[in-house]
């Protein structure tokens, strides 16, 4: 195999915004899907027995078991392609976008379009994933610790707050880190619709040259640095949260 390193060194500066890009993207979607991630997760655990808020509730509850279910049972390629092509242009159109519209929505959609897309569809993907981590480590905490805290005075919000979620964070903290880590893999999934991430950049050296040992080694060893010191980070947490059980 005639590897040529002249032609990585020829593109560095690219495969370099490639990696800012990747970590941009991964760092944004995965602290906006944690969020969105916490929210359903809480409110598909949220029960209202009787008053004004039962039916309302039971609405969100649905939508909320169906967004999980869609954004689980579907591939991220075709939601990236579905979120960039179809529902981006309802939302953001210079005549008649939905929530913007002018000559921003025209700057957004040639300046920042695929960086968006990729963004909200990668941070929904994320969410959808994360609010299972949440429900799953939520409900592994024993009731009586709730009871015990609304008999001590506490609301919903602070039991969750100060009681649950504290303890539920250390249970959920390696499959969070793993679903870190598939997102800045599946990140190289925004390559098609034009993010000039690091698949982007081994792909445009690759039809330059016509060579793809080069380029695709390049970024899976860059893809495999940034997976490998994200779940040195990730170990680092967990032994650092659950340091007081092992005492």
């Amino acid at each position: 195999m005639d590897f040529r390193w002249s032609i990585i060194q020829g593109y560095a500066p690219l495969f370099a915004k490639g990696v800012l890009m990747t970590l941009q993207v991964s760092l944004i979607s995965i602290l906006i899907g944690t969020v969105i991630g916490l929210l359903v997760g809480m409110l598909r655990l949220a029960e209202v027995q009787h008053g004004a808020w039962k039916w309302p509730l039971r609405c969100l509850r649905w939508l909320s078991g169906f967004y999980v279910a869609f954004f689980r049972g579907t591939p991220l390629f075709v939601q990236i392609m579905l979120i960039h092509f179809a529902v981006m242009p309802l939302l953001v159109q210079q005549e008649h976008g939905l929530l913007i519209s002018g000559e921003l929505a025209r700057t957004i959609k040639q300046d920042y379009g695929a960086f968006l897309s990729g963004t909200v569809a990668l941070s929904l993907n994320a969410g959808a994933y994360i609010s299972e981590i949440f429900r799953a480590g939520i409900q592994s905490i024993e009731r009586g610790q709730s009871y015990a805290a609304a008999s001590l005075g506490m609301n919903y919000g602070l039991t969750m707050r100060y009681v649950v979620l504290p303890q539920a964070f250390r249970r959920m903290l390696p499959p969070l880190g793993n679903e870190a880590i598939t997102l800045l893999k599946d990140s190289s999934l925004v390559s098609a619709i034009g993010l000039a991430e690091l698949a982007y950049a081994a792909r445009t050296v690759a039809g330059t040259y016509a060579r793809y040992w080069e380029p695709y080694i390049t970024i899976s060893v860059l893809y495999f640095s940034m997976t490998i010191c994200l779940a040195l980070l990730v170990s680092r947490l967990e032994n650092k949260y659950s340091a007081p059980h092992r005492r």
